[in-house]
């Protein structure tokens, strides 16, 4: 396995799609983390969010991601899109049951006070659906994008497989075992 660290490693896929067990385990493989800390741990997610403030603006700035060659940031899905194109790109795509995304999405607003029901559940799964559907159109055709999906239930059941299968992907000698040590089937609370 190559040491290849000529593109910056995004980790994407929609909210409560393991997107921050994923950032754990490459961190714990070897592959350091673009985050910020802002947003600490709590009950949804217990072991960090591991976010990086300045993606959220990635549209009005995005002069700090060539910068962040060799090293993974999370970016949810929707802003992929604002990456600057001349930057090379391996994104690990978790994918999630959709139902229990929103199942996991409706228990973190209901600890924050938010009423989940204000949005159709029907709403938002066909919307979930339509954005995965057209974001895969959209990665596979990009020049500068290699992508990996990752399923979140093979990940928490076959954690090492899954490692050694990203460990490839990222053409990286990454330490398997300690990225598969991560991976904690009691946080797999929301099951479809």
């Amino acid at each position: 396995m190559g040491t290849s660290k000529n593109f910056v490693t995004i980790v994407s896929g929609l909210p409560r799609s393991g997107t921050s067990m994923m950032m754990r385990m490459l961190e714990a493989g070897g592959i350091s983390p673009v985050v910020d800390g802002e947003r600490k741990a709590n009950a949804d997610n217990p072991m960090g969010y591991y976010e990086f403030e300045p993606v959220k603006a990635l549209k009005e700035d995005s002069s700090w991601v060539a910068d962040s060659t060799g090293h993974a940031v999370k970016v949810i899905y929707k802003l992929v899109y604002d990456l600057p194109n001349n930057v090379p790109y391996r994104i690990v795509f978790m994918q999630r049951d959709i139902e229990e995304v929103l199942s996991s999405q409706e228990k973190m607003m209901r600890r924050d006070g938010l009423d989940p029901d204000t949005i159709g559940r029907d709403l938002l799964y066909n919307l979930f659906q339509t954005d995965v559907m057209d974001f895969r159109r959209w990665a596979e055709v990009q020049g500068n994008i290699q992508i990996m999906y990752a399923d979140y239930r093979r990940m928490v059941d076959e954690p090492e497989e899954m490692s050694r299968h990203i460990a490839e992907f990222l053409d990286q000698d990454l330490d398997i075992q300690a990225m598969a040590s991560v991976v904690d089937p009691d946080l797999y609370r929301n099951r479809a």
